[in-house]
């Protein structure tokens, strides 16, 4: 069974071949990351802050575009017409964010309408094998009642995502207003992978590069990509600027908050958290619902990219606990605590051949209301994190631990620095629990096309630091022979090294 499998999968392998990428490649500012946070988590914290810098400050130089997707956005809301965003994975979760931000700020309003790959369930556990159906994306995109008027943003880090793809291609059939196109490579290395090519050269589709080179850590797009795809979108979703040099001011004054933003006065807070964990005790993050949903996405992005225990379900039968899981304080249950997360009741995908496996129910199993923490905090030993928004600042507390931002009144202001904050955060513990190695993701999971590619090539790094060289083919048939045996808890990607 293996073997067919990756016959299969190298059969179609040129599709997923990825590694020349500049987002699956490897940053220079970070190749001794696992090595400087054992020695200085502060080191660390200033070198991962400094990636973040010039991720914003190379998208200072595309405020032409975004500001023409801007001013498209306010026009179809204006008309009273519809406004959808929709991704995977990191972007599925930023247009969940962006569209509650829009409901916090303008009120109950179903003028913008966001949906992922998997529906609302992802938001909180990856349904991987939506990401690579075309089919799918166009589905949920119908299902939802995208219309003749209504405008589709279509955020996609690496550019290539079949889901992502499917829908933008038949959002620019059905609509009158073109759709846009979001993504973080340049287009020449985009053009050779034949869904890339179509979205790029179809004149019905416009298209925002937004390309900021390699993440922090080689392939993690949850971090610099999916954070200036949310800047952009959300600069011409939640402002109406009245002119150019207004809007170019954003940019200007967002840039001097992270400029003015130490992430260092959080290392103790990460070693505490490192720490704990090897404690063999667990987090409660603690939130409302006004920073409830980043807080949620950045726990939840967690467990694909380290291949930690994903969010426990109470529906699941002897279930283990996540190292982390987040609650929001004072909902009473479960259907009040996603209500208030969302500003809106859950839409997850009620598809009948999917037997209720990500549908409404199976999501209020993920109870991350006070009840949830009273059950968790009664069967495991934990400790609470709490953040939260008072007087114009960011407080994050955990023990004797105390840091605080102040950011200013904007939401999405507030939003982003907190989602890079704790990317960097999560992302520093990782690294105290020897989950990469320099700035390889070698504990990547290997549940789609995309991220089988991806841990064969990391397997082949590895192996060729080591003086080994092993064709790809090679590791691929590895791979799926170790997927049929891996155990919980286990690094695909080692696992496979140490059999060549």
């Amino acid at each position: 069974m293996p073997n067919s499998k990756a016959a299969h999968f190298l059969s179609i392998a040129d599709q997923f071949k990825l590694g020349h990428l500049e987002t699956e490649s490897f940053h220079p500012l970070t190749g001794h990351l696992s090595q400087t946070v054992q020695a200085d988590v502060g080191q660390a914290f200033k070198i991962l802050e400094q990636v973040d810098r010039q991720a914003i400050e190379l998208i200072k130089n595309k405020a032409e575009l975004i500001w023409e997707m801007a001013q498209s956005i306010q026009n179809t809301l204006q008309k009273g017409h519809k406004v959808f965003m929709c991704g995977c994975g990191a972007t599925g979760r930023l247009s969940l964010v962006l569209e509650t931000l829009y409901r916090q700020q303008f009120g109950q309003t179903d003028q913008v309408i966001s949906f992922m790959a998997g529906g609302d369930f992802a938001l909180i556990k990856s349904v991987e094998s939506f990401e690579d159906k075309v089919e799918y994306g166009e589905r949920q995109l119908k299902e939802l009642g995208f219309g003749e008027h209504d405008l589709l943003l279509s955020p996609t880090e690496g550019g290539e995502t079949p889901f992502v793809i499917g829908a933008t291609n038949l959002a620019a059939k059905i609509s009158s207003v073109a759709p846009y196109f979001l993504y973080c490579n340049p287009d020449h290395l985009l053009v050779p992978i034949k869904r890339s090519q179509e979205v790029l050269t179809n004149p019905k589709i416009k298209k925002v590069n937004l390309a900021v080179g390699p993440m922090a850590i080689s392939g993690s797009t949850r971090m610099q990509a999916s954070t200036v795809l949310m800047l952009a979108i959300g600069v011409g979703l939640l402002y109406q600027h009245k002119n150019r040099v207004e809007f170019n001011e954003f940019f200007t004054d967002f840039l001097k908050k992270l400029t003015n933003t130490d992430y260092s006065l959080f290392k103790n807070i990460t070693s505490l958290e490192a720490n704990l964990y090897h404690e063999k005790r667990y987090l409660n993050y603690l939130s409302d619902s006004y920073l409830g949903i980043s807080i949620l996405t950045d726990t939840t992005e967690r467990s694909p990219t380290f291949s930690l225990r994903s969010f426990e379900n109470r529906l699941d039968a002897g279930h283990e606990h996540s190292l982390s899981y987040l609650f929001i304080k004072d909902a009473e249950n479960s259907a009040q605590a996603w209500s208030e997360l969302l500003c809106r009741k859950p839409r997850p995908v009620e598809w009948p051949e999917l037997d209720g496996r990500i549908g409404h129910e199976k999501l209020l199993g993920f109870d991350i209301s006070s009840n949830g923490l009273n059950s968790r905090s009664k069967e495991i030993p934990t400790v609470d994190f709490k953040i939260y928004y008072e007087n114009e600042s960011v407080q994050f507390h955990c023990l004797s631990e105390k840091v605080i931002f102040s950011w200013g009144d904007q939401p999405l202001v507030n939003h982003l620095m907190v989602k890079m904050l704790l990317n960097a955060h999560s992302t520093l513990v990782m690294g105290l629990m020897d989950r990469y190695q320099g700035n390889v993701m070698t504990w990547v999971r290997a549940s789609n096309n995309k991220l089988i590619d991806r841990a064969a090539r990391y397997i082949q790094e590895i192996l060729k630091k080591n003086g080994r060289v092993v064709n790809y083919d090679q590791i691929v048939a590895k791979i799926f022979e170790e997927i049929e045996i891996l155990k919980d808890n286990e690094s695909i990607v080692l696992n496979v090294v140490k059999k060549f």
